[in-house]
């Protein structure tokens, strides 16, 4: 594909955008920013969560793991199924019943005001580094295929990419991003199932001999007994696929925000339910496009591995334009789904959790407040990605950052955990010494498991960090006088 047709591929993109934008949003209330006035239906609200769950990372990453790891990424999956039914069953009911607009507001009513702002302030930081690090993902594709050609430099895509973001969310937050959400997530899932036809139409595969075709490719075993050791043990993946679940969709503002603009409790549950088969049924299709590639690659002596694998052949123009299209609008889409969300996720969480502008200011003062905010969380994002840019070569030190937000979410795991399965109290104040103590903990854990006891944790990670938050919490409770 030629350069100036990307150009015009993205600028029609954002335009489609724009339109679901000015009809989504009406007097950009504080109400229909923070909660879509709470009228969303609930099964659009569960196909744009799909886009949001994907992301860039899976799009480009997963067909690229086949490779060497199988399918036992599904493993993974699977261990989801469990973490939203829990989801769907003990924290939603509590969020409505709460009337809550920001998640971490229950930590205020169950502990106290260090608790808190201590889950707000995990989330923001996480966040802020976990979406920046995904936008980073694909911004580099595109910097790679289009930008470098035409002499744009990175911070100039960079900033532009947020800017649009922030001009179509800027309004009505999370009531526009429920309906871009959507769109975005319907170019995902046909840009995977048209590059699924033509492949295996190119690979000379009948949709009957599918089935017999993959279990003899001998690349997808998804159930890993063997070495309990090893990163890909099932009891390892499932169990961590769980915990994932619930705390990268349950206690993240990001996604429950979503969850919340229901129109109520039951609404939201249906939400959670189809969202959750239909999520797996797509990762299961991801990995089957993953063998496909492969096969097509050492067919044609292409060599691209990893996350090369999906970009390489989608634009290579060997599969037609067709295919190249759809690939770098569903990378868009993957890249601005979670995007828009976490932009408006964030400057919720700031404005309700770290401010209180519900409690201090009139409406239009919080509206003003609010706008202001959503601007210095755009410019937040842009310096981020600027950062994993310019101050780290070393790519493999970014998958650790990476890992390094999967840290962040244990003290939340660990404060949720105690706050619905138990009746401790706490001392409020030092709440936020053990949040920082236990990831630092971990770290130190981690990286010297192996050498201690020849056993790595992976994932697992979040467990052992949550873990360790909870005893620190039980050690800090407060004395019942």
């Amino acid at each position: 594909m030629q350069p100036y047709q990307i150009l015009i591929l993205i600028a029609a993109y954002f335009g489609l955008l724009f339109l679901v934008s000015f009809f989504s949003s009406k007097a950009g209330s504080n109400a229909e920013f923070f909660r879509a006035n709470r009228q969303s239906p609930w099964y659009i609200v569960a196909f744009g969560m799909i886009g949001a769950s994907l992301s860039g990372v899976t799009f480009i990453s997963l067909p690229g793991t086949v490779t060497t790891d199988s399918f036992s990424y599904f493993q993974v999956v699977l261990g989801y199924t469990i973490g939203y039914a829990i989801i769907g069953l003990v924290l939603l009911p509590l969020y409505y019943r709460l009337n809550l607009t920001s998640i971490y507001s229950y930590l205020e009513t169950r502990f106290g005001k260090f608790s808190y702002k201590t889950g707000a302030s995990f989330f923001l930081l996480s966040r802020l580094i976990g979406s920046s690090f995904r936008l980073f993902l694909v911004a580099n594709v595109l910097q790679l295929i289009l930008f470098d050609e035409l002499g744009v430099p990175y911070y100039v895509t960079v900033s532009v990419t947020i800017f649009l973001i922030w001009l179509y969310t800027f309004r009505s937050g999370i009531k526009t991003v429920v309906w871009t959400d959507t769109l975005q997530t319907f170019f995902m899932l046909l840009s995977l199932g048209v590059t699924l036809v033509v492949i295996s139409d190119e690979l000379g595969i009948s949709a009957g001999g599918m089935f017999n075709h993959l279990s003899e490719s001998g690349l997808t075993k998804i159930f890993f007994f063997e070495d309990w050791k090893s990163g890909d043990h099932f009891i390892k993946q499932f169990v961590s696929g769980a915990f994932i679940a619930i705390v990268m969709t349950g206690l993240d503002q990001d996604m429950m925000q979503k969850n919340l603009t229901c129109r109520n409790l039951k609404e939201a549950q249906k939400n959670m339910f189809s969202f959750t088969m239909v999520l797996t049924v797509v990762n299961m299709m991801f990995l089957i496009l993953g063998v496909f590639l492969t096969q097509y690659a050492d067919l044609n002596g292409l060599n691209a591995i990893k996350d090369e694998l999906f970009p390489a052949i989608a634009t290579g123009g060997e599969l037609g334009i067709g295919v190249a299209i759809l690939f770098i609008l569903g990378l868009i889409a993957a890249a601005y789904s979670s995007a828009d969300g976490t932009l408006t996720a964030l400057t919720t969480s700031f404005s309700i959790d770290i401010l209180n502008i519900e409690k201090h200011y009139d409406q239009s003062r919080q509206m003003k407040i609010r706008k202001q905010i959503h601007i210095v969380i755009s410019i937040l994002f842009i310096a981020v990605m600027m950062i994993f840019k310019y101050a780290i070569a070393d790519k493999s030190v970014i998958n650790k950052l990476f890992e390094f937000a999967g840290y962040t979410y244990g003290p939340l795991l660990g404060l949720y955990t105690l706050g619905l399965f138990t009746k401790i109290q706490l001392k409020d104040k030092l709440v936020p010494i053990v949040a920082i103590l236990a990831p630092i903990l971990s770290y130190a854990i981690s990286t010297n498991s192996l050498a201690w006891f020849g056993f790595e944790f992976g994932f697992f990670i979040l467990i052992l960090n949550g873990f360790l938050t909870i005893l620190g919490l039980i050690l800090i409770r407060a004395k019942h006088h």
